[in-house]
Order: C-alpha cells, then structure tokens, then sequence
C-alpha cells in the first residue's frame, strides 16, 4: 500500500512538468513566424538593396534616324556615306560589318548618300530601308540594308524585275507611300554634299573620349581601320597635318585610304 503512495505522486509530478513545458512550444513557433515576416518586410522595403539575379541589360540605341549596328556605348563611331547602288559600297559593307562585330569598341552609323549617277534606283531602295527602320527599328534597317546589297544588280539598275524586298508589312508599306523617308533620304544626301561629301563609300570616325575626327575615303581595310583608332584616340598635339584625297592619288599608292583630320 505505502508503495502505491509513493508511486502516484511522482507520475503525478511528471505530468505537471510536461504539461508546463508544452505550452511554450506554440511561443517558439510564433517567434520564428514573426522573424520571418519582419525579415520579409525588410527585403520589401522601398529603397532597400534588391539583390541582382539577371546580368545588366545592354545599353540601347535611341531610335533612329541615324541607325546605328554596334554597342550604344562604344568609344569609336563610324558614320558611313554609302549608296545601295554603289558597286564598291556593295562589296565593302559586309567586310565593314564584320570588323564592327568584332571590335566591341567601335559601332557604325548609317548616312544615306545615293549618287545622282545612280538615281533613281538609289535613293527609291534606300527608302526601303529606312521604312524598315522606321517600323521595326535598328536591326531590320540593317537586315534590309544587307538584304537589298546581296540582291541589287548595281550601278543604277535595281533590284531584278521579278524579285521584290520580302520584308514589306502593311506598316512600311504605309511609310514608302508617305514622303517621309524621301524627306530623310534627301536631308542626309544634302548633308553630305555640304560638307564636301561626295563620293562613296566614305567612312567618318569619331572618338567620343578625345573629340578626335578623321575622313576615310574609300573601302578601308581592317589594318588601317585599327590605325585610324589609335590616330584619333592620340593627343592632338601629336596628330600629323591633315591627308587630303588628292595627296593620296599622288603617291601612287592605291592601298593607302586618303585621310582628312578634321577638327
């Protein structure tokens, strides 16, 4: 009997202390709930530093006119005076564009400079490209402009009778039966006149950190290219006079581009 005393107070006991520990396990629950949600307020917060889980998004070109192909942020910019029915404007593009894809420093900026030689031809498919820009932005300006050089028949004669730019929507249809891109046409042709560019193709290097500036007449080669860089990218104090086209033709030399330091 008196061990059955002794018995019934410790399992008694025992149930007292496991039911006072009990509670506190809905406390510590809660405790991690609220951690949580303040923590998830914090990340929330306006202002708060949000964690970068994509890689940065290039830099984009302003829409055009001038459609540009290359980096927005490139250093070096070549603008190029180019006739969709110029015969060395034809066979010099591509090579220009690949050295562009492969110099992340510089990019191209496209001016429309049809030759009256090669009118009106010229100037009726570079408006074709520009209503190509004009809806659909930079890259289709320069697929139409790589599109309409493979297939031209050149030196004013257009495209074949039976072939047709593939690339018309309703919405370029719209922009070649409106004046707008003759307009544009027009004003970059008698920009380049005015400023005594006359032939193509011509390429405009600009530096964007020196201000420097030089005229290439001519197909340019990939060397000269990267000479031009380093002469413009130099101090000016240390730049040499000015090489006109006509210097050039005098040296006999037909592989040197002529060069025009402009300030």
């Amino acid at each position: 009997m008196s061990s059955k005393q002794t018995t019934l107070p410790s399992r008694s006991q025992a149930l007292r202390k496991r039911a006072g520990r009990l509670p506190r396990l809905p406390w510590v629950v809660a405790g991690i709930l609220v951690a949580g949600l303040l923590g998830w307020l914090l990340y929330r917060t306006p202002g708060a530093p949000t964690p970068r889980t994509e890689p940065e998004v290039a830099q984009a070109h302003p829409a055009g006119p001038p459609w540009r192909h290359g980096p927005a942020d490139a250093r070096f910019t070549l603008t190029l005076y180019a006739d969709l029915e110029c015969p060395f404007c034809k066979a010099y593009y591509p090579t220009l564009v690949a050295w562009i894809d492969a110099h992340p420093e510089a990019s191209l900026r496209w001016h429309h400079l049809p030759l009256a030689m090669h009118d009106p031809e010229a100037s009726r498919l570079a408006r074709v490209a520009e209503c190509a820009g004009e809806a659909q932005g930079h890259e289709a300006f320069f697929g139409a402009i790589a599109w309409l050089y493979q297939n031209t028949r050149g030196d004013g004669q257009g495209l074949p009778t039976d072939q047709a730019w593939p690339g018309l929507t309703t919405a370029i249809q719209a922009c070649l039966d409106s004046d707008r891109s003759a307009a544009i046409v027009r004003a970059q042709a008698d920009e380049a006149l005015r400023s005594g560019i006359n032939a193509t193709p011509t390429v405009r290097l600009e530096d964007s950190l020196t201000g420097g500036s030089l005229l290439l007449h001519g197909p340019i080669d990939g060397d000269a290219l990267l000479s031009a860089l380093d002469l413009v990218a130099s101090d000016a104090s240390r730049a040499p006079g000015p090489t006109h086209a006509a210097d050039a033709a005098l040296s006999g030399d037909t592989r040197t581009p002529a060069m025009t330091t402009i300030r």
